[in-house]
């Protein structure tokens, strides 16, 4: 993280200035405070590198009797996870030295790019590059694995932006303003439902609307679009029997125990078992095949129960970090487009932090959203290091005042 600040020609304070650097105002140079480059970018990289370094730490602990379990090294997955690290950092500090504008003019072709991927996962004939696991396709194998929902996050962020600006004038309009919108999101969504992947369908719809949202589009708008789709995401969840098992298991934890809300349970058994300072690093009992998923959709779980509420406090000031810091640099952006664009982004990292930890909570019903930089899966750590490189440039390029 060092050095994607140092190459990105960032000057941070503290752990992040090697030695022999000087830095004037806080390590922030004259020059860099006329161009609105403070403390943000700075802080951003911090908060990576924590997110990144804890969830490693985490992810070994809570995927080492998994992997052993099937014939592998109790490392297995912390190493495939550092790998991503590795990708990802790169990814992140070539991304911080590209304009950010050139994202709007390309705004089209990423979009059409992701689509074609999300129709290729689902069109019959391709299960040789795309398979069902599980029930699903949702994964395309190029001899590399990735998976193209996590990317389409991205490209409709990156869409609705562009079109946010160039139909400013129109946005409080919902024939001429929304409704064009929703028909780019309807087609996104639609081939992620087919997957099928509903949790990623409705992020992807949300993340999308809360840039809209912030360009100026009435939120009486969205009232009645939230209206409209209740109806249908209802029929959706009732039309599949795990969906609405989950439903059952949000609004009584203790109905099934043995059954339907066997995985919220054990969740919550791992929660509470942390106490306040936690059980110890490494020394989780629901790790050994009581929870589900603990280094990946349930690892903020793993966090709670070893390391209590002080794990859980650290993950909320983490992802509460992301948010002031991603939406600060969005602020000072030196146009509509990049404002739109910060904002996604950082929504991009926060809410879907902020998601996961409220499912394992049982605050909200049982979803498949990740925990960024932390749960296991490198397509989503990649998307992640994503919107971090494009804060960082944007960041780069931000003056003190937005127009």
């Amino acid at each position: 993280m060092q050095a994607i600040a140092h190459k990105a020609g960032i000057r941070v304070p503290g752990i992040f200035r090697g030695p022999g650097r000087s830095a004037s105002a806080g390590g922030v140079p004259a020059a860099a405070r006329e161009r609105g480059e403070g403390w943000e970018a700075g802080a951003l990289v911090l908060l990576t590198l924590l997110a990144v370094s804890f969830g490693l730490i985490e992810l070994y602990s809570a995927s080492a009797f998994l992997a052993q379990s099937e014939a592998r090294p109790a490392h297995f997955y912390a190493v495939r996870q550092l790998m991503g690290v590795g990708m990802g950092a790169v990814l992140a500090l070539v991304l911080s030295r590209v304009d950010y504008r050139h994202y709007r003019l390309a705004a089209w072709p990423i979009l059409g790019t992701v689509l074609f991927l999300l129709l290729l996962v689902i069109l019959p004939g391709t299960e040789s590059i795309a398979p069902r696991v599980n029930g699903a396709r949702r994964w395309i194998n190029l001899g590399v694995q990735f998976q193209p929902s996590e990317f389409a996050k991205v490209a409709l962020i990156v869409w609705t932006a562009a079109m946010a600006v160039k139909k400013q004038d129109r946005l409080r309009s919902l024939s001429k303003g929304l409704a064009p919108f929703l028909v780019v999101w309807l087609v996104t969504v639609v081939l992620v439902f087919l997957q099928p992947n509903f949790s990623a369908a409705l992020l992807i719809a949300l993340l999308s609307a809360l840039v809209l949202f912030a360009g100026g589009a009435r939120i009486g708008h969205f009232i009645l679009l939230g209206l409209v789709a209740v109806p249908v995401v209802w029929s959706q969840i009732q039309g599949a029997s795990y969906r609405m098992k989950r439903i059952i298991a949000f609004l009584d934890p203790t109905a099934d125990p043995a059954g339907v809300t066997y995985q919220i349970r054990q969740s919550l058994i791992a929660v509470g078992s942390g106490g306040i300072g936690g059980v110890g690093f490494g020394e989780s009992r629901q790790k050994f095949g009581f929870l589900p998923e603990p280094h990946n959709d349930f690892i903020f779980s793993m966090i709670a129960e070893e390391w209590g509420l002080l794990g859980i406090a650290f993950s909320v000031a983490l992802f509460t970090g992301f948010a002031v810091v991603g939406y600060r640099i969005a602020a000072r952006a030196p146009d509509r487009f990049g404002y739109l664009l910060g904002v996604g982004m950082t929504n991009l990292i926060a809410v879907s932090g902020f998601l996961n930890m409220g499912v394992a909570l049982a605050l909200l019903p049982t979803t498949g959203v990740a925990l960024p930089f932390m749960s296991y899966g490198r397509s989503a750590l990649l998307t992640s290091f994503f919107a971090v490189g494009v804060l960082l440039s944007l960041a780069r390029a931000g003056r003190t005042v937005r127009p």
